[in-house]
């Protein structure tokens, strides 16, 4: 693999799912990776197995809607892995419900978690990227975002809102070798998605896969692929762009 190796990565939700599968590929590249999750134990799991692969690895238990928890989490990987050069932000929730009926306290959860959550681990971690004059941040906003989604407007509007976060970091801090990009997944066969299809909030993955011209529902792995990319070397003048990797679905 080409490109700088043994930089520290970190990903929030990266206990499951497109999060892990990111964790997976970040070491593979030759990262130090920081495995940040609301669920310590998982997170903790996904650590070891990173390491048993060679690779250095720090799980921590962390709810990326609470700042000082959040600072807290990022000095702990500083102290034990070193400066932050890559951010995924990977925690993420989602939530079906007709837009009348949406409770002023799940919009305000659902944007806490997916833009609030985003906005406070970039924030932490760019101080490290822009004194090093190199960083890469990748968010990860949703299909939803881009297209809309009946009886997930709460949902939709936080990763819309995550993916103009996304743009004006990107103009904001180029000139410090810093790029910011968005991956929207689309269709991607998670924990996350299959506990949606088994309480019927969505569609199996048989009908899924007929809405996807490649005629197949993705994999965390295709997402970390991209991911994987989008922080290396070699995207060093791709910034301020939304990657879509969804089986050629339109948008």
């Amino acid at each position: 693999m080409t490109g700088a190796q043994n930089r520290v990565a970190v990903v929030t939700g990266g206990a499951s799912g497109i999060g892990a599968a990111t964790c997976r590929e970040l070491a593979e590249r030759g990262h130090k990776v920081g495995v940040l999750d609301i669920d310590g134990e998982a997170a903790r799991r996904v650590t070891a197995e990173l390491e048993s692969g060679g690779a250095a690895a720090l799980g921590v238990e962390v709810d990326v809607t609470d700042r000082a928890a959040v600072e807290a989490a990022f000095a702990e990987v500083r102290m034990v892995l070193g400066p932050i050069a890559v951010l995924v932000t990977s925690a993420g929730k989602a939530s079906f419900c007709r837009f009348t009926e949406i409770t002023v306290e799940s919009w305000l959860r659902i944007v806490d978690i997916n833009l609030h959550g985003t906005f406070h681990c970039c924030q932490v971690a760019l101080p490290d990227m822009i004194e090093a004059g190199w960083g890469r941040i990748v968010t990860i906003s949703s299909s939803s975002a881009q297209r809309g989604s009946p009886r997930m407007a709460h949902y939709a509007a936080s990763k819309g809102a995550v993916i103009t976060l996304t743009k004006s970091l990107a103009s904001e801090y180029a000139s410090h070798g810093i790029t910011v990009n968005s991956v929207p997944p689309s269709s991607i066969d998670t924990p996350m998605s299959r506990q949606s299809q088994a309480e019927g909030k969505l569609g199996s993955p048989e009908q899924l896969a007929k809405l996807i011209p490649m005629g197949h529902m993705g994999s965390p792995e295709d997402i970390a692929a991209a991911v994987g990319f989008l922080c290396s070397e070699e995207a060093g003048f791709i910034t301020g762009q939304v990657l879509g990797v969804n089986g050629g679905a339109v948008m």
